[in-house]
Formats: structure tokens, sequence, C-alpha cells
């Protein structure tokens, strides 16, 4: 028979030494212990073998053993000796490990080996992190008693399946926050059950892997179960949520930077979205208030949310991660949510203002350049809208006819439009990133850089080609309309990039948590 070398020892009675058998004294139980301790250490598994000889008179040849009830158990085993195999970890586990502590995830180790060869395994991995000792190893090299010690001066522990039967939920909790690495040895299906119920309730989002029938429980009740694609069960990948074909713990930190990478790209995409969508209703706002000339034409708004915003907003999808990605801590999925209250202030409050004062001012310009002055505009629109008035006096005291009226007004509001397209522009580059600055980021997203280039040749096109801007009831631009949009565009990428600086430099801060959209 063979398992566990404590197990297979308890059950003997004798060793064999060579051809003798001896009675398994106290002092061979410790020489046995100290054996396979020692290859434990070295992150061994090791397993302890024993048989036991049947005698003929109770055990006849053709004696029906009951599975339910086995009474030769009674008899007493011989202890026959150790086997060590070596079964180490991938090369790639120790650096996921890293990585994934320095991206905020907690790596706990739950196993059914021998505690010291859990915990040697541990350290060669990371799971225990160098310099942070257990209790046992800190009163070695003070040496003193474990008993006198004071068990918070410990950053890691090893903890057994048998101590961890006699906690309570509540000391389970304790022991999960007390310790920075965790390592649960020797348990069962059911303690690793309980474990990944106390992570849960501490409000953490637990992923667990796993390849056998004994882990199927833990991989059930985790909000991840990730079973092994090769060495796993059938029963392991059908409760798993997640089956790695490559059975590679390293896989699954590329799988959290693919998500983290979506999310931020999906966040982008909002932020860039709603810019323009806000700034279009800011401009109605405006209209019925101060009931100045139509700002911008229904046709305008379409052709600048489904035509020019498509190829950007697409091209945000294909954005590589941010370098920091996996430097930043999880997000709490109560909290940090697609659209937050951080993610409405930026695009209500801070964008849309910069770019629907960029749509007004051009607005206004071109007014201007035709000789009226902004303040002589307001409630002005019902008298500017009507047919039967051709006789309307401009800042300078000339009439305007309403046919000459129109004409004005549709270039006003393409010189709006223009200028939303250019806000627009620099709204997409400023999206790339939400941390880093863009410098940083670089222009690696082809995607994006047509898009960039197809933005304005599309705007230009509409504007300039006959037919095509009357349908839209466009007007061709003057130059000064376009200088108008220039300094708002460049204006929005300088502000967007101190966001981002200060983001970087005043982490834990108002200001940072404010502006971390």
């Amino acid at each position: 028979m063979k398992g566990a070398p404590e197990r297979i020892l308890a059950m003997c009675t004798s060793i064999l030494i060579g051809p003798d058998e001896y009675e398994l004294t106290d002092i061979w139980k410790r020489t046995v212990d100290d054996v396979y301790t020692e290859f434990g250490s070295l992150g061994e598994r090791v397993l302890g073998f024993c048989d036991c000889r049947l005698p003929l008179d109770q055990y006849p040849p053709g004696h029906v053993f009951d599975p339910d009830n086995p009474d030769f158990l009674k008899l007493g085993f011989r202890f026959v000796g150790l086997m060590s195999m070596i079964d180490p970890p991938r090369a790639a586990v120790p650096l996921a490990v890293s990585k994934c502590k320095s991206a905020g995830i907690r790596v706990v180790m739950l196993t059914g080996d021998h505690p010291v060869t859990a915990k040697a395994i541990a350290r060669s991995v990371g799971i225990i992190s160098k310099g942070n000792q257990t209790i046992e190893e800190i009163a070695v090299e003070r040496c003193v008693n474990v008993e006198d010690l004071d068990p918070s001066i410990a950053k890691a522990v090893v903890v057994i399946g048998s101590e961890l039967s006699c906690m309570t939920s509540d000391e389970l909790d304790i022991l999960l926050c007390s310790y920075e690495d965790i390592v649960f040895a020797r348990t069962s299906p059911e303690q690793k059950y309980l474990i990944v119920e106390a992570f849960q309730r501490q409000g953490h989002v637990v992923a667990v892997t796993g390849d056998g029938v004994n882990d199927s429980p833990a991989l059930k009740q985790a909000d991840i179960g990730v079973a092994m694609g090769i060495t796993g069960t059938d029963v392991a990948k059908e409760v798993a949520d997640l089956v790695l074909m490559d059975d590679n713990f390293a896989t699954i930190l590329n799988g959290v930077e693919h998500g983290r990478q979506i999310f931020d790209n999906l966040k982008k995409l909002i932020r860039f979205t709603f810019a323009d969508n806000v700034a279009e209703m800011y401009c109605y706002w405006v209209f019925i208030i101060l009931e100045v000339p139509t700002p911008m034409g229904t046709l305008a708004m379409l052709l600048l949310t489904s035509g020019m915003d498509m190829a950007p907003a697409v091209s945000l999808a294909h954005e590589k991660a941010e370098s920091d990605i996996m430097k930043l801590k999880p997000r709490d999925p109560q909290k940090h949510k697609l659209v937050t209250a951080q993610v409405l202030s930026y695009s209500y409050g801070q964008i849309s203002v910069i770019e629907c004062a960029s749509g007004f001012f051009a607005y206004f310009v071109t007014f201007i350049c035709h000789g009226w002055y902004p303040l002589d505009l307001i409630h002005i629109q019902s008298e500017w809208d009507s047919d039967s008035i051709n006789d309307l006096e401009d800042s300078y005291g000339q009439e305007w006819a309403y046919s000459s009226r129109q004409r004005v007004g549709f270039q006003a509001q393409t010189a709006f439009f223009a200028a939303l397209v250019l806000c627009q522009w620099a709204n997409a580059v400023a999206c790339k990133t939400r941390r880093l600055s863009i410098f940083s980021q670089g222009l690696s997203n082809h995607f994006m850089n047509a898009a960039l280039v197809m933005s304005p040749i599309v705007a230009c096109f509409f504007i300039y080609t006959p037919g095509c801007n009357t349908a839209i009831n466009f007007e061709p631009l003057r130059w000064e309309s376009w200088v108008a949009c220039l300094p708002f565009a460049v204006l929005l990428f300088i502000y967007d990039e101190l966001r981002r600086f200060a983001v970087r430099s005043l982490p834990g801060y108002w200001v940072s948590q404010e502006f971390n959209v």
C-alpha cells in the first residue's frame, strides 16, 4: 500500500531494514520522519510504502475481502520504504506569480502535499515571497520555541488541513487577513471549498485552478473555475468556467491582461462617444434658451455621430494595452464600473464643454465675418427663420433677405460641424490612453492612424463637394472658420495630457481619483 508517509507510518508496527524486519520504535519513526522532511524541503513529493503478510489460516486462497470493512487492517503493516519524486513547476510559473503580485492579484496555494513539500514549492515559485518567513522559521532563526513568539510577526504561514478543520469561519477570516503569503497543505476537497467561500466573504473575486475530481467543489464555488485541459479530469472540465488547453499557469496571467485591456478600451470608447454627443446636446440647449439661429442641423449631427465617429471609435478597440496595466490593483466590481461618476463628470463637464465652446466659437466667428455680432443673434431665431422678413438688419445696419440669411446660417452650422470634427480628432488621440502620456503609448495602432487621416478628408468632402454639401445644408467654409477651431483642439489635447499627468503623479489623492477615467 502507498500513500502519505505519516499516514502509512501510523498504520505500521514494524519496519523492513535490508532483509531483516524490526519493531517500529519511536527512534525509527523519527528517522523516517527526518528523511521525508529532508526530501520534502527540496520540493520533492514523497510517498510511503508498506505491506502486510496475511496468515493463510485466516485468509486462505479465494478469500473474499469486504471493501467496506477491511478487517486485515488490524493485523499491522510493515513499513518498507519511501519514494521521492521530482515534479518541478514550469519555468514560466515564477515569473507569472511575480507578475500576478505586481498586478495586485493574491496567489494562495491549496494542495494535498505534505506541508514541508508545499512550503518548498511555494517558496521556489514565489508564492511565499523572498524575505517572508513563517513563525516556525523565525523560531529556528532565533533559537526559541514557537510558543514564545507573537504570531503576528510572521508574514507567511503554512496551514495544515487538520488545523484548518478546527477553525471557525471567523478564525479563518482572520487568518486570511493576517498574512501576506498563505499555503494550505494536506487539505481535503471540503476544506478547499471553505477556503474559497472565506475569500468570497471578504469581497474578493476568486479564481481556482484544479485538475482532479477533488478540486471540483472549489472549482464550482469559485467566481472563475479554471481546469487543466491536458491533465484535467472530465469532471473538473465540466464544472470549470475556463479550460487551459496548455495547462500553463502563465496563460491565466495573459487572460487577466487581455481582460484589463478590453475593459480599458471600452472605457476609452465610452469617453470618446460621449464627448460630441453631449456637446451636440449642449448646443441645442443654447439654441432653445438663447433663441439663436440653429447651431447645427439634424443631418449634420447624424453625419458626425454615425459617420465621422465610427472609424475612430472602432479603432479604439484595437488599441494596445498600456505598459502599466499589470501594475495596477484589481478594480472593485461594485465601484469601478464602465460608466462611473468620474466618466460622467469628464464627459459632461469637461471635454464636451470644450467641444461645445469650440463649435460656438467657430459659429460666432462665421457670423462676425458676415457682419453679425454674437449679442445681436440672441432672441433672433424666430425672425431669422421667417421667410416673410427680407430686411433684417445686421450689426452694421445692413439688410439681409431670407435666402442670404439662410446661406450664412448654413455656413455657421458647417463651422460648428467642422469644429466638432477637429475636436473629436484630438479627442480620439487623447483617448488612446487612460493614465500614460500619449508620447509613451505611440502611434502603433494602424486602425486609429487610418481613421485619423480619413476623418478630416471625409469632412472636407461633404463640406466642399457640390451637391453633397447642399444635401446636408452645408456651405463651403472660409479659412477663418477653420483657424477658429484649432486652438480648442489643441486645448483639448493639452488638457487631457495634464489630466493624465495628475493621475500618474498624485496616486491616492483626490485629484487622481476624480480624474482617473
